[in-house]
């Protein structure tokens, strides 16, 4: 295998897959990069077993072939590489190691055998459906926050994206939680999804897909069946498996009749919840709200570094009424609401059982997202 590249063009793929291999591995194979060279491209291939990256460049190709590399050392070597640096790749048999070049720079990097990296099934995808980018950007960016971090709830580990019909209305749906917050976002269907399996998209796969989203075109294609999804960004390619479990009845806990309306100016509502949270304990993070008509009262103790409070005006004429939540994560759902104002529903039941209610927080500019939180018991 003979080629080359620019430094450019390589570091951009290679940033693509590399991000995939864990740092470490107890199979050699998997910390390597499948290159692979032919036709006036350079394809790039990496794989944790659970998910597949393929990339794909222009290179001038002077002789073809296959052939896995260290990818992380790899991907530094061409990042520290001077821009617009031609970079050549070169491997034969005669020599078992695979030539960098760039100037006068040369580097030797242990192979392995093409032939022993694992490639994963592409039988059973549905066919392929167009989704516009900036649509499921939204959607990612709308949920995956909310995703758990508990291996042992490995069902909740995921977005749950799926097709529905509400109102007369096909839809795809992303959901996230961790049983403490729900984030839901939707989108009109795209033509083709409706019927889909229901999938569990993993945490890592999440965050690769939308660092990938970043380049690529005005739509993507995906594919889905109920043991893997594939996404197609034009050159690049990821595979995943899905996880392997039965998402919740997530409606049950979304509020339908919280008729305590609240109303605040977002940005004065975070900046006043970030302040106070600031001696808050790291376990809990609470903080209590205050609630009374033109007001709500942000208050946070803590027995080692004292107490903190701030009074912001906000439009609410109800009952006056207290009620706690984790300050981070009411900060994780404000941070995704992108409208001037957040709007926050309470159940209007007794305070002592209503402080206990899931709160259902809007963002007035999209209907179609919606976060629920639970609070803190007192």
């Amino acid at each position: 295998m003979k080629l080359t590249i620019e430094r450019a063009a390589l570091l951009k793929a290679l940033g693509h897959v590399q991000s995939v291999v864990e740092r470490r591995n107890t199979i050699p194979i998997l910390s390597n990069v499948l290159l692979s060279a032919r036709d006036g491209a350079l394809a790039m291939s990496a794989t944790d077993l659970d998910m597949e990256i393929v990339d794909e460049t222009a290179a001038q190709v002077e002789s073809p072939g296959q052939i896995t590399a260290p990818a992380h050392t790899l991907y530094e070597i061409v990042r520290k590489l001077p821009e617009g640096a031609e970079v050549s790749l070169s491997y034969t048999g005669e020599d078992p190691r695979l030539q960098v070049r760039a100037g006068r720079y040369k580097v030797n990097l242990p192979v392995l055998p093409a032939g022993d990296f694992p490639a994963m099934p592409q039988e059973g995808l549905s066919s392929a459906i167009t989704v516009d980018t900036g649509a499921l950007i939204r959607l990612i960016d709308r949920t995956r926050f909310a995703i758990s971090t508990e291996e042992t709830r490995y069902y909740l580990t995921g977005i749950y994206l799926h097709t529905l019909v509400e109102d007369g209305r096909e839809i795809l749906r992303a959901v996230a939680t961790d049983g403490h917050r729900l984030a839901m976002a939707d989108m009109p269907a795209p033509e083709g999804a409706a019927g889909g399996p229901g999938v569990i998209v993993p945490r890592k796969t999440v965050q690769e897909v939308r660092r990938l989203l970043e380049d690529a075109g005005e739509a993507i294609q995906l594919q889905i069946s109920p043991q893997k999804v594939r996404f197609d960004f034009g050159r690049a390619r990821l595979t995943s498996k899905v996880i392997d479990g039965s998402f919740p009845d997530y409606t049950r806990v979304i509020p339908r009749d919280n008729a305590r309306v609240l109303t605040a100016d977002n940005v004065l509502f975070a900046a006043a919840l970030d302040r106070v949270a600031t001696i808050s304990s790291e376990k809990s993070r609470s903080v209590k709200l205050a609630v009374e008509p033109g007001k709500v009262v942000l208050t946070v103790r803590n027995m080692e570094t004292g107490q903190a409070q701030e009074e912001l005006e906000v439009d609410y004429d109800g009952a006056p009424f207290e009620i706690g939540f984790n300050a981070r994560y009411l900060l994780d759902v404000s941070a995704q609401v992108g409208a001037e104002l957040i709007e926050m529903r309470f159940a209007e039941r007794a305070p002592s059982v209503a402080m206990l209610d899931p709160v259902l927080v809007l963002d007035p500019t999209d209907a179609a997202a919606q976060f629920v939180l639970m609070p803190l018991r007192a």
